[in-house]
């Protein structure tokens, strides 16, 4: 079954001014509609096609580059979309805010680090903060499309949360302002969805 491109549960405007509406409309429209058409090409024919995209993230140091770059950019917006909200922003709660508080040293020094691994990823990529195998959280980055759930990834776990640091995420409004645009994304962090991902995987 080939993959199709999610549908967002709200308008492209819905995050101004933080996100301004038209890198909205282009990244979700263009930019992830290409991944997706691009990894249904690449899979199509193959042994690999009805897998998910889960499936394929195991495998992927087995896989065409192809496969690689698209079915990351797929499976990567897909979270992202996810984590944001128009009623986004305060603070994490529970036990979400329990194990950042103990194993990260807390909600302003994991935000720190996050922003420091997306400022810090040379060119294109992700920030993430993961559940690895032990349950434990941590904080990297990653190049390109490449995330933690690859079986080649650098620093291996689950992703609860993406920040995208490609420049197609946010140079039309930010310009080279990275840094500007990592602030803003604190206000529209989908806290209750991060929380839910980390919970399932305890």
């Amino acid at each position: 079954m080939a993959f199709t491109l999610p549908a967002l549960s709200y308008n492209h405007d819905a995050f101004e001014p933080h996100f301004d509406t038209l890198t909205m409309q282009i990244h979700h429209g263009k930019h992830h509609q290409a991944y997706v058409d691009n990894l249904n090409k690449a899979l199509a024919g193959t042994e690999h096609e009805n897998k998910s995209l889960e499936e394929l993230m195991a495998i992927m140091s087995k896989l065409p580059m192809a496969v690689r770059n698209n079915g990351g950019g797929h499976y990567n917006h897909s979270l992202f979309w996810e984590i944001l909200s128009p009623n986004g922003g305060g603070n994490p709660s529970g036990k979400l805010a329990e194990a950042i508080e103990s194993q990260l040293g807390g909600l302003e020094k994991m935000k720190s680090d996050f922003a420091n691994a997306g400022m810090t990823r040379f060119g294109s990529g992700w920030a993430w903060l993961c559940v690895k195998a032990d349950k434990t959280l941590c904080v990297c980055s990653t190049p390109n499309q490449d995330n933690p759930l690859m079986d080649l990834a650098e620093c291996p776990g689950t992703p609860i949360l993406g920040m995208d640091v490609w420049e197609h995420a946010y140079y039309l409004h930010y310009q080279n302002r990275r840094a500007d645009y990592i602030a803003a994304f604190w206000n529209i962090v989908n806290w209750d969805e991060v929380s839910k991902r980390y919970e399932s995987l305890l």
